[in-house]
C-alpha cells in the first residue's frame, strides 16, 4: 500500500458540513483554529484569504479552491484585506436560509465549502503530517476534479435522499484525495514536509518501502543509497522525526485498523506488523494510542479521552 492510501485507510471522517455563503462587501468572516478540516471554492467574485501569523494575505479568484487541515491556523476570508471580521460560527448561526447570507450590500462574492470532522482516535496525527493549507488556482489544471468534486457536494447537499451522509462522506474523501494529489503535483508540494520527503527521490523510495512491507524491517539507508547516519539526518530533516518512530508510528495505526474491523487474535495483529511478542507490541501501542490494544478494541475503537497522547508528541 503507498503512503497517500495508507493516510486515508487509517484516517476516519465522521461527519461533513457544506455550506454555500452569499456575501456583499464589505464582508469578513474569521475561522478559528478547530479540529476540523475546512475547505471550498470561489464560485464567483474574488476576495482575500488571511493566514495568522502570515504578513502578506492571498488573493482568491472565480474557480480557486482551498483545503485548511486541523493543524493550520486561524484564518479569515473577506472582501478587503482591512475589513473587519467576524466568527463565521456565529454568522451561520445567525442564518436562516439554506445558503447564508452576510455583509454590507457591495459588490457580491459567492463561496461553497465546509468542514470535515475527523475521528480524533488517529485522523489528527495523521493529518499533521498534511500542509496547513492547500491553494489550487483556478487556471491550474489539477483544480478541476477538485471543482467537479465540490459540485457534486453541493448536490446532494442541496437534495439530500436515502444515504445522502454516506455519499457525502465518500465525496469527502476523494476531494481530499484530489486536494493532496494535487499538491503533490504542483510546485508547493515539492517544497515541504511529509509530501515533500515523498517526492525526494532517495527518502521517497525509502518511505514507499516502510508502508509496502511494514511488517519487516528493511534495510531503508541502502534502499535509499546513503549511508545509516547520513540517511537519519535527512529524513528527520524532511519528515520531522526518526525513521524508527516514523515506523512504529505506521505499524500502531495498521493495527488499529485491524483491530476495529477484523477479530483476529492480538498476537497475530501483532506478527502482521512485525512485532514478534505481545509485550513490545502493547507497550508500543498504549505509547501512541494512549490505551492497550484489548482496551482500544473493547471499547469499538474510541480512547479514554478525545485528545490523542501521539497528537502531542
Amino acid at each position: 500500500m503507498d503512503p497517500i492510501t495508507d493516510i486515508f485507510t487509517a484516517m476516519r471522517i465522521e461527519s461533513v458540513v457544506y455550506r454555500r455563503l452569499e456575501l456583499t462587501a464589505p464582508w469578513g468572516l474569521r475561522i478559528e483554529r478547530r479540529e476540523q478540516a475546512c475547505f471550498g471554492t470561489v464560485v464567483r467574485g474574488n476576495c482575500w484569504l488571511t493566514v495568522e501569523g502570515e504578513a502578506k494575505p492571498l488573493a482568491l479568484t472565480g474557480g480557486d479552491c482551498f483545503c485548511f487541515f486541523p493543524q493550520g491556523r486561524a484564518h479569515a476570508l473577506r472582501d478587503h484585506p482591512r475589513t473587519r471580521t467576524q466568527d463565521i460560527q456565529e454568522v451561520i448561526r445567525a442564518s436562516k436560509d439554506e445558503a447564508v447570507h452576510f455583509g454590507g450590500g457591495g459588490v457580491a462574492t459567492t463561496l461553497v465549502g465546509g468542514k470535515f470532522s475527523f475521528d480524533l482516535s488517529n485522523g489528527k496525527p495523521l493529518t499533521d503530517l498534511l500542509p496547513p493549507l492547500i491553494h489550487l488556482r483556478a487556471d491550474q489544471a489539477q483544480a478541476t476534479p477538485l471543482q467537479q468534486t465540490l459540485q457534486l457536494l453541493a448536490s446532494e447537499a442541496a437534495q439530500p435522499a436515502v444515504g445522502s451522509d454516506l455519499v457525502l462522506r465518500r465525496l469527502a474523501d476523494i476531494l481530499l484525495i484530489q486536494a493532496i494529489r494535487a499538491h503533490i503535483a504542483s510546485d508547493a508540494g515539492r517544497q515541504t514536509g511529509w509530501l515533500r520527503a515523498l517526492s525526494d527521490r532517495q527518502i521517497g523510495s525509502a518511505l514507499r518501502l516502510m508502508h509496502e512491507k511494514i511488517g519487516h524491517r528493511p534495510g531503508l539507508a541502502a534502499v535509499a543509497g546513503m549511508s545509516r547516519s547520513a540517511f537519519a539526518v535527512r529524513f528527520k530533516e524532511l519528515v520531522g522525526e526518526t525513521p524508527l518512530d516514523y515506523l512504529t508510528r505506521w505499524r500502531v495505526y495498521q493495527a488499529a485498523r485491524l483491530l476495529r474491523e477484523g477479530d483476529k487474535k492480538l498476537i497475530d495483529v501483532a506478527h502482521s506488523i512485525g512485532y514478534d511478542s505481545d509485550g513490545a507490541f502493547n507497550k508500543a501501542f498504549k505509547r501512541i494510542m494512549g490505551a492497550t490494544p484489548g482496551d482500544y478494541r473493547r471499547n469499538g475503537g474510541a480512547l479514554p479521552s478525545m485528545d490523542c497522547p501521539a497528537a502531542a508528541t
